[in-house]
């Protein structure tokens, strides 16, 4: 006797299903396999394939005082796009976790008076400035705004945003222990952007308790000839500036400009 099993396959949808539950091992019942009849569980992805790291390459270029600032706002301002009001808040692992592997997480808040609060949280690590050109691996994503303020007023909170992939990724990448997240501070920055020979450049003024510093951005993957454009267009309007040496958040921890 013959069996067409075409016509079992509506019957066959209700044969129970029977999985041991291992990383790498499903148990199907054959006959559901061979019809199509179920899916694999889909496995958790490991840390490794969570990590959305980036390496992010801008020039930076500092300015020596309020003087050139102003002057570089005002021969720019034809090609003015926006200003973003900063606040910047530095987090490390109670023990250190981060900090003694060249990493820091950092809650960024948009204050513009004329739009929605912002907050993007970034975890960032093994900055090199060399010659004016910045090399840092960033992975970062927004945050709701009020959970970002909430983890400054109270640190530990940064380990139960479960709904953050880079706060999870830095937990549990970096090891963070029983106390969790603490405090570090920081500074507010008015960052003025302009659309200038087809690249964005971001002229900052970063305010901390011991002093203001100045500074132009831009990031790019041809840093060599972005930074060539800026110096020549610098020097063409008179303005001074050096090649900047330190990043903004290793100034805050120095405590000092220079």
């Amino acid at each position: 006797m013959s069996i067409n099993f075409t016509t079992l396959i509506p019957i066959l949808r209700y044969i129970p299903i029977y999985i041991t539950i291992s990383p790498h091992i499903v148990k199907e019942n054959p006959i559901r396999r061979r019809f199509g009849l179920y899916q694999y569980p889909k496995p958790r992805p490991s840390p490794s394939q969570r990590r959305q790291s980036i390496m992010e390459v801008e020039v930076k270029l500092r300015l020596p005082d309020s003087n050139a600032h102003q002057k570089l706002l005002s021969v720019l301002s034809p090609f003015h796009t926006q200003t973003h009001h900063q606040h910047n808040t530095f987090f490390d692992g109670a023990a250190a976790e981060l900090s003694s592997r060249r990493a820091v997480l950092r809650l960024r808040f948009y204050e513009n008076p004329d739009k929605p609060p912002r907050c993007i949280v970034s975890l960032k690590a093994k900055a090199v400035i060399i010659d004016g050109i910045s090399r840092v691996e960033e992975d970062e994503e927004e945050l709701d705004s009020s959970i970002g303020l909430e983890c400054v007023e109270n640190p530990k909170k940064l380990c139960y945003v479960e709904e953050s992939r880079v706060l999870t990724r830095a937990k549990e990448e970096f090891g963070i222990g029983e106390d969790g997240f603490v405090g570090l501070g920081g500074f507010r920055n008015v960052r003025n952007v302009f659309g200038w020979n087809g690249v964005k450049l971001e002229v900052d003024e970063t305010m901390y308790e011991f002093g203001t510093f100045y500074e132009v951005e831009c990031e790019s993957t041809e840093p060599e000839k972005v930074k060539g454009m800026i110096e020549g267009f610098l020097k063409e309007n008179e303005i001074l500036y050096e090649y900047s040496e330190k990043s903004k958040f290793a100034i805050f921890r120095a405590g000092k400009l220079t």
